[in-house]
C-alpha cells in the first residue's frame, strides 16, 4: 500500500481532484504520525494497533566485513493486527 494508492481510494470514494485526495492522505499519514509522537500509539478499530518501542543500544556484526559495530539505543514502531483483520485475510 502506497500513499498514491490511498489517494486514489480518496478520490474514487468521494469524487473529488487528484490533488485534493493526495493532500487528504497526507494529512491522514501526518495525523498518525504526530498522534504516535504524542502518545506513543496509535489503535484503528477493526485494523490494528502501532505502538512506538524503544529499543537497547546493542552490538551487531556487519555481514560484509565480520567486525563488530555498535547500535545505539532508538525507537521503532510495531504493529499488531486486530481480530476482526485476521479473520478477512
Amino acid at each position: 500500500m502506497s500513499k498514491a494508492f490511498l489517494s486514489q481510494v480518496i478520490q474514487d470514494s468521494v469524487g473529488c481532484t487528484g490533488v485534493a485526495a493526495n493532500r487528504a492522505a497526507s494529512d491522514l499519514v501526518a495525523a498518525i504520525i504526530k498522534e504516535m509522537k504524542k502518545s506513543g500509539g496509535f489503535t484503528l478499530p477493526s485494523f490494528g494497533t502501532f505502538s512506538v518501542r524503544k529499543t537497547k543500544a546493542r552490538k551487531a556484526v556487519n555481514p560484509r566485513t565480520g567486525e563488530p559495530v555498535k547500535v545505539k539505543a532508538g525507537k521503532t514502531v510495531r504493529f499488531k493486527a486486530s481480530p476482526n483483520l485476521k479473520k478477512a485475510v
